[in-house]
Parts: structure tokens; C-alpha cells; sequence
């Protein structure tokens, strides 16, 4: 039992510590959101983070309590930063966009925004295929719009599943598996988010650890 115990310990210890190879990702990252509490990005940046998605907003009226914070201080450690959107199936995809547009500055350095795709408790509108990609466009229509760039989709794979997003929209796809890089997406993908467990200096806590693929 002692043995079966310590082997346990030590699993735990190196996936909190575990991240996907920097030789074949050198670009590797965070998500965040409020939840994630207070982060000291510059020791973040320091210990290999160099780019983060940060939370925005939600459906079409509500909006993360540290975006502004986060925003400021990715920036202030060097560290390239992009926003994120969660999409609703139970809000106006016109009334959502506007309050991202209404959060998220404008900025010229920014990374391309993210939407994030799930299905989020709160709401049980499950819209055919043809309505939800319907809104799904408008939405990027008009964000894309305001931004300048195109958006980023983060497509889980049970909403991947469901509605078939990667065959019928182009955009780039972030996908989420830890441990092992997934395939659902139609045309492969641009982010990985590899972990949600991580512990790293600069935050309390487990977070969500990313990389880039440039090569595809």
C-alpha cells in the first residue's frame, strides 16, 4: 500500500508540473479566468508563459471580474494577449457580440480573439444545426467586424460532436484534452489547451496550460 501510495504522489506531482514539449511548442500559454484569483504575470511570464487567453464576457450581458485587471497586467509583463467570448445558446448572438465589443479594447498587438463553444449550465437551449451555426456567423460577423481579425473557435468535443462546427465554419480550431493532443476538429488545430491541472508560479492554484501550433 505504502509503495501504491507513493507512486500516486509522484504521478500527482509530475502532471502538476507536467507541460507539452517546448521543442516542438515553442509558443505556450494560459487561459484564465476570475476564478483563477489575483496572478502575478510577470513570474507567470517568467516561468514560460508567453502568450494568455483571457475571459471577457459571457452571453449578452455579463463579463468577467478581472478581465480589465488581466488585460492590463498580461500586457505590463509582456506577455501577448487575446480575449475570449463563452457563447449562449439562449442569448441573441447581436446582443452578445455588442457586449464584447462593449469589454474588449481594440487593440492593435492583440492576439485573435476566442469564442468558446460549450454547453454551459444555466442554459438547456439545444437550437437545430442549421439555427445555431445561423447565429454562430452573426456573431462572428459582427465581432470580426470590430476586431479586424478572425476569431479563434474553442470547440469542445462533446459540442464539436453535436454540431459538427469545424466542418461548416473556417476558422482556427482550439481544442481541449489534456495529456494527449485530441483530432475531433474537422481540419485540425491551431491551440491546444494540453492541461487544466498545472501549478506554476504566479497563480494559486491549477491552471489551464496551452500551446500553438505554428506548423499548422
Amino acid at each position: 500500500m505504502a509503495i501504491l501510495l507513493a507512486f500516486v504522489l509522484a504521478l500527482t506531482l509530475h502532471l502538476r508540473q507536467w507541460h507539452p514539449d517546448t521543442k516542438r511548442y515553442p509558443h505556450q500559454g494560459v487561459d484564465v479566468t476570475g476564478y483563477n484569483g489575483p496572478i502575478d504575470w510577470h513570474m507567470l511570464h517568467a516561468r514560460g508563459a508567453n502568450f494568455a487567453y483571457i475571459r471577457a464576457t459571457l452571453s449578452a450581458n455579463l463579463r468577467d471580474t478581472r478581465f480589465e485587471e488581466n488585460w492590463a497586467a498580461a500586457d505590463q509583463a509582456g506577455v501577448a494577449r487575446g480575449a475570449i467570448h463563452i457563447f449562449s445558446l439562449c442569448a441573441p448572438a447581436a446582443a452578445q457580440a455588442a457586449n464584447f465589443i462593449r469589454t474588449v479594447p481594440r487593440t492593435q498587438n492583440a492576439l485573435p480573439a476566442a469564442v468558446s463553444l460549450d454547453f454551459h449550465p444555466g442554459c438547456d437551449a439545444r437550437p437545430d444545426r442549421a439555427a445555431m451555426l445561423k447565429s454562430l456567423r452573426e456573431f462572428l460577423t459582427l465581432t470580426e467586424r470590430a476586431t479586424g481579425k478572425p476569431m479563434l473557435l474553442q470547440l469542445s468535443r462533446r459540442f464539436e460532436k453535436h454540431y459538427r462546427v469545424s466542418q461548416a465554419v473556417a476558422r482556427p480550431i482550439w481544442v481541449d484534452q489534456p495529456l494527449f493532443a485530441p483530432g475531433y476538429a474537422a481540419n485540425g488545430w491551431k491551440i491546444w489547451r494540453a492541461s487544466n491541472f498545472r501549478r506554476i508560479a504566479g497563480v494559486s492554484g491549477p491552471i489551464n496550460w496551452d500551446v500553438i501550433a505554428d506548423d499548422r
